[in-house]
């Protein structure tokens, strides 16, 4: 079931809320979180219902295996536990998304001919399983209380981050769970969680998926681009994920403050950012909070000299590159990542001296580095992000074409391309540059100077601005609601 459909918001979305404050009435700890429970494993089964028994034997053993921490005394067969955990969880997680990519490369590399299963990634199993993976190295050092298997569960399965993140800790969500003042239903709370979810989901219609057509367009022809086109296509991209991600985030933490449930900050204005260790703290921040605590750290952080440090935020983002996908493209993102951190540190002292004097040079450089970069996470090969990229050499600037600007004219839009047709033909040929022009222009400013969903929350305040601008946004974003598509960290 995704955030951006008509059987979410209009059926699903009321059942779970209405129903949650309800049994919460009854003064039944359990019912409320067994309820919301069912609800998540309904949400989640709604995609596929053949992924449920992947969940629910992923939650029942790793509890176990968490639930023996408890109960062995020798540190050696704690240990010998903890990584059995590690290796279940990362071992479910390889055979489902990297057994493929991994078997072609052997048949390519060694000539032979072993059978490549392709198999359905189920959905989220990348999130879930880190999730999981820190639940069982907490339990091991015996920092998580002693929580009952249903809360556990909650905490694995709550739909508004199943799918797509924030990756949780355990003390960021159980507690509040378990806090009874959490199950009174509060209008504050449920009005900010319309803003942020609304908002969310105009970012996500409204932007993303618009910018998406264009993108899928140009990266399916490649061979067709001249200069211009190609542009717009990497911006257009460089957008759409912004918006996406951006808007799963925000709808994920509205839909945690219908249920008084404060969600961890996932995405903090990335574009904004001035050098790639900027970026990095604003883009998917609880991955980032993750890879730092249990990869980074354990390798031995910053304290054993400044070449291993470099070698260990190396390999940190070779594995974020690696997490996100199983393809070569994916591990050559995290490769230019991976070494842009590492110049970033060995230029540290330049770079203060140019906060301070020249942040707008610095924001082009971040911005142009992270734009390119997409190109190769974004395209089917590296080949194709190499043909990509050689076309902005070329400069052969011609005119936009059709195939870009037909992904931005809309019902809405071809309806006023119509009618000033009626008064200018000349201005209705251009009015489709216009549009894929204004749309990025409002991109960019929207994504940079523009408040983000948190910190327009954080200081709301009832008024009849955000009354209307709310009303506005939802009622076009459910009209523009006619083609379901899935988030991109779906994919993840």
């Amino acid at each position: 079931m995704l955030f951006n459909s008509y059987i979410f918001i209009l059926l699903f979305l009321p059942i779970a809320v209405g129903g949650y404050f309800l049994l919460a009435k009854t003064r039944n700890p359990y019912l409320p979180k067994l309820f919301l429970f069912f609800m998540s494993l309904w949400f989640y089964g709604y995609f596929n219902i053949k992924y449920l028994p992947i969940i629910i034997i992923s939650i029942i053993a790793n509890y176990s295996l968490c639930f023996g921490f408890r109960k062995l005394k020798k540190h050696g067969l704690k240990k010998m536990l903890m990584v059995t955990g590690i290796l279940l969880n990362v071992g479910i997680l390889f055979y489902y998304k990297y057994r493929g990519f991994f078997i072609g490369n052997i048949n390519a590399l060694f000539r032979l001919d072993w059978t490549v299963i392709n198999l359905v990634l189920p959905l989220g199993i990348s999130f879930f399983t880190f999730q999981q993976v820190s639940y069982v190295i907490d339990s091991y050092k015996g920092l998580v209380p002693p929580y009952n298997i249903l809360d556990y569960s909650l905490f694995v399965t709550f739909f508004p981050q199943l799918i797509a993140g924030p990756i949780v800790l355990h003390n960021e969500i159980i507690p509040q769970f378990e806090n009874p003042k959490k199950k009174v239903f509060k209008p504050k709370n449920f009005a900010k969680g319309i803003i942020a979810f609304t908002f969310g989901l105009a970012k996500k219609v409204l932007l993303a998926d618009m910018f998406g057509k264009t993108a899928n367009y140009g990266f399916s022809h490649i061979s067709d681009l001249d200069t211009t086109n190609t542009i717009i296509v990497i911006l257009s991209y460089t957008l759409q994920i912004y918006f996406d991600f951006s808007g799963y985030c925000d709808m994920a933490t509205g839909l945690g403050l219908f249920f008084n449930i404060k969600i961890p900050q996932n995405f903090n204005s990335p574009y904004r950012a001035l050098d790639i260790d900027d970026f990095w703290k604003r883009w998917h921040m609880t991955l980032t909070r993750f890879l730092r605590t249990h990869i980074y750290i354990p390798l031995g952080g910053n304290r054993k000299g400044k070449l291993r440090t470099y070698v260990n935020m190396f390999i940190v983002f070779m594995v974020s590159g690696i997490w996100h996908g199983a393809n070569w493209t994916f591990i050559l993102w995290g490769f230019l990542h991976g070494v842009a951190i590492i110049i970033t540190k060995l230029i540290s002292k330049p770079l203060s001296k140019l906060r301070r004097n020249s942040k707008p040079l610095l924001w082009i450089i971040t911005f142009v580095f992270v734009s390119l970069s997409w190109v190769y996470f974004r395209a089917d090969s590296i080949a194709d992000a190499n043909e990509m990229l050689l076309k902005l050499i070329h400069f052969d600037f011609g005119a936009v074409s059709k195939g870009i600007t037909s992904g931005f004219i809309t019902s809405e839009y071809g309806l006023i391309q119509w009618a000033i047709g009626k008064v200018s033909a000349g201005a209705a040929s251009v009015f489709p540059v216009v549009l894929v022009a204004g749309y990025i222009v409002f991109g960019l400013f929207a994504s940079v100077l523009m408040k983000n969903t948190n910190e327009r929350i954080s200081d709301f305040k009832p008024s009849r601005l955000n009354l209307a601008v709310t009303c506005v946004l939802l009622i076009w974003s459910l009209i523009s609601l006619s083609q379901v598509s899935t988030f991109l960290y779906f994919n993840f």
